[in-house]
């Protein structure tokens, strides 16, 4: 149980702050900037790799736990309830964020530029959680992103695809970070691309240790 509720509370944290950011920073006419918004959720994934990695992992995200399943370091029966507590989270996060922010239209939902077609920003998310998956798969111990090293090299791969991609798709990387928000503002239109492209990256940066690691990859 102690698994499930560190799982549901980082992910309630990394959304509340992350997408919080991006709230503010709507309603506040660009008051932290783009670039405050992209440390601000690589800071809160280091903080709470470092408060729940030796507990449930510091998963925070159906991909990343999926991907663990499929690199063989993490139970498929435990799957299903990882999800559902970050589920848990993630949704409570967006509703705090709905009943502080009503002024905001988006409350960090993701959604392509405009201009930017659908399937590129898939092939963007697909890409972008790839690397999010390589690094994970190759800092962390067993399922579990423990320690100085997978604090630090997650939450900066995160600052930097959120710094360079995040005016393209808003680099969510985790479908749940994207489900969260759409539930109050009723955006469902680009959910599809948000919800298989991570996971898709996932597996596939999985996949791709076998090519880099010969003992105990996958």
């Amino acid at each position: 149980m102690k698994q499930y509720i560190s799982e549901a509370i980082g992910t309630f944290a990394m959304i509340f702050c992350g997408c919080g950011a991006m709230t503010i920073n709507e309603i506040t006419n660009n008051g932290i900037s783009h670039v405050g918004v992209a440390a601000t959720w690589g800071l809160i994934v280091m903080a709470m790799i470092y408060a729940f990695g030796e507990i449930s992992g510091a998963h925070f995200n159906p991909a990343v736990t999926i991907g663990f399943a499929f690199a063989k370091k993490f139970s498929w029966n435990k799957v299903p309830k990882y999800i559902l507590a970050q589920a848990l989270g993630g949704i409570l996060a967006a509703f705090m964020l709905w009943f502080l922010f009503p002024e905001s239209q988006f409350l960090g939902e993701t959604t392509p530029a405009e201009g930017f077609p659908s399937y590129k920003a898939a092939i963007l998310e697909f890409i972008l959680t790839f690397f999010l998956m390589i690094v994970i798969i190759n800092v962390s111990t067993g399922s579990k992103e423990i320690g100085t090293m997978a604090a630090i090299a997650v939450g900066g791969v995160i600052l930097l695809e959120a710094m360079f991609a995040g005016p393209m798709t808003k680099a969510s990387m985790n479908p749940i970070r994207s489900i969260a928000p759409a539930l109050f503002t009723g955006n469902f239109q680009y959910l599809w691309i948000y919800i298989t492209a991570p996971i898709l990256g996932a597996i596939t940066g999985v996949s791709s240790c076998k090519l880099v690691k010969d003992d105990n990859c996958c």
